[in-house]
């Protein structure tokens, strides 16, 4: 292996399971001695920190798990050896303001750079810049809207947003010799694109990015080489006890190396931490690698593949924005396995109810006011 490298992984995140680990610094039995040797050699470490490091509960309102680890599990992070970590995510104000303060102040104080996130949007939109092998990267961070996001006022996660995120990405590139994005979005446990991602992504490249990695999908994806530039659809997590789903279960390190080529390291989860592949885990992760990134060439194939994802997530949906539901309802559910629901979506939703909600998410001026509605009920 080369000298010289960038390594580049994504959710790191300490759980029940490990926690113990972390807070002991535990480097070997998180990552093991094979992978401990590639993250000692590499130049620089750069991570996706999924989590608030936080000791006051302080959940927000929100859909899904508000994560949170304490702040002595520092010594993992430090151990490890992270330079950088991007915080531009979906779970880092899970914990409110003074989570994400913690954690800044926490990360400092650790001597871990970071980015993406911030006091406002102008400091979460901030870019960060290295020197490596004699060229100058630029690191830029972003994160599709969820719960997390800054505004001019506000603290949170450096949002995507086409008409400020392209331009600074072509400023960013103006100033450095490689461009790499950091863009957590895409839908979890997806191993494609949607078509706007890839819209996104090729976008990006066109503004200078040399490399755009997602990652949000907790799953290993395809890679598209595109114009100069090169997009990885999803490289699972590194460190990220939290589920049995099978797309959890492997991941790929991103390494840059000296010559600036692109290569990947397979990983496995395993207990409560991960290892570096076997031969045997490595053909599995990397055929299937190459089958994705050989299908996403073909004409249509990303419309379609996700045509047929969208189409399970429906009836989920309609249920989702009908209102609360008896306790009756979701037991008949559950008891047909979702078909009840299924019938009465079909049953409820006409056509033309199906046209008016389409509009309403389609165009911009009904989405935005829908939006600014919504947001009102809250206060």
């Amino acid at each position: 292996m080369l000298s010289d490298y960038i390594l580049i992984g994504a959710d790191l995140v300490p759980t029940k399971s490990n926690i113990d680990l972390f807070t002991m610094g535990n480097r070997t039995e998180l990552i093991g001695t094979d992978l401990d040797k590639i993250m000692e050699e590499a130049s620089y470490r750069i991570f996706n920190l999924e989590v608030p490091l936080t000791d006051i509960e302080e959940p927000i309102l929100k859909q899904g798990p508000n994560l949170i680890a304490p702040t002595k599990t520092i010594e993992g992070y430090k151990a490890l050896g992270v330079d950088l970590f991007t915080l531009a995510n979906n779970h880092i104000l899970d914990q409110n303001k003074q989570g994400l303060q913690s954690t800044i102040c926490t990360l400092d104080n650790a001597g871990i750079s970071h980015l993406g996130a911030g006091k406002n949007l102008a400091e979460a939109a901030a870019s960060y810049v290295f020197s490596f092998c004699g060229k100058q990267i630029g690191i830029y961070a972003c994160a599709e809207h969820e719960f997390s996001i800054a505004t001019e006022n506000t603290v949170g996660a450096n949002p995507f947003d086409p008409l400020w995120s392209l331009d600074h990405v072509a400023e960013l590139k103006r100033n450095v010799d490689f461009v790499i994005v950091l863009y957590h979005g895409g839908k979890e446990h997806y191993r494609y694109p949607s078509p706007n991602l890839q819209k996104i992504c090729r976008r990006l490249v066109d503004k200078g990015a040399d490399l755009v990695i997602c990652q949000h999908s907790h799953c290993i994806g395809c890679e598209e080489k595109y114009k100069d530039g090169t997009v990885v659809y999803g490289q699972g997590n590194f460190i990220f006890d939290d589920s049995d789903n099978e797309c959890w279960q492997t991941a790929m390190l991103v390494m840059l190396d000296n010559r600036f080529q692109i290569s990947y390291i397979p990983l496995v989860k395993v207990r409560n931490g991960v290892r570096l592949a076997d031969e045997t885990w490595e053909k599995q992760i990397f055929d299937a690698f190459r089958k994705r990134s050989d299908e996403i060439k073909a004409p249509g194939f990303i419309e379609q593949q996700y045509m047929k994802f969208a189409d399970e997530f429906l009836d989920f949906y309609l249920y989702a924005v009908s209102g609360k539901k008896s306790l009756l309802f979701r037991i008949i559910n559950k008891l047909t396995k979702g078909s009840y629901m299924r019938k009465r979506n079909h049953k409820v939703y006409e056509t033309q109810d199906k046209v008016r909600i389409t509009n309403y998410i389609d165009c911009e001026a009904h989405r935005e006011l829908l939006l600014q509605a919504l947001a009102n009920m809250k206060l």
